[in-house]
């Protein structure tokens, strides 16, 4: 089954985009908050040699939306016990692949994203918790 880019896509993106949006408060701020392109950046510090932390971002792509969650790339135990279904959109160390709109990926993604932003904060990444 092929999707269709335009309208199971822009669902998809909404839908994660939702994910996000909940942490955009405090130090975390989204750029770009585009048509498409999501992201959410947080300050920069000694900690991200003086650049700005990537926490996120949701984006349309070609062939399907792509979620990416930072914190699982510097803390990959986060993975740990996460479905072999929500695996399998796994590509790389910190990025989810998406066609259709998955409810139940989904929330088991925003519960991985919260467990992501509780361990930043623990590592100062995003102030003290």
């Amino acid at each position: 089954m092929v999707a269709k880019p335009t309208q199971d896509f822009a669902a998809v993106f909404a839908r994660l985009k939702h994910i996000l949006q909940k942490y955009e408060r405090g130090v975390l701020n989204a750029n770009p908050n585009e048509p498409g392109n999501y992201t959410l950046t947080g300050p920069a510090s000694e900690l991200t040699r003086g650049r700005d932390l990537w926490f996120g971002a949701v984006m349309i792509k070609k062939n399907y939306v792509s979620y990416h969650l930072m914190p699982i790339y510097g803390f990959p135990d986060l993975l740990d016990g996460i479905t072999p279904e929500l695996r399998k959109h796994m590509q790389g160390k910190s990025c989810f692949n998406f066609k259709v709109v998955n409810e139940k990926l989904f929330e088991e993604l925003a519960e991985l994203t919260e467990k992501g932003v509780q361990r930043f904060q623990k590592a100062g990444l995003l102030g003290s918790s």
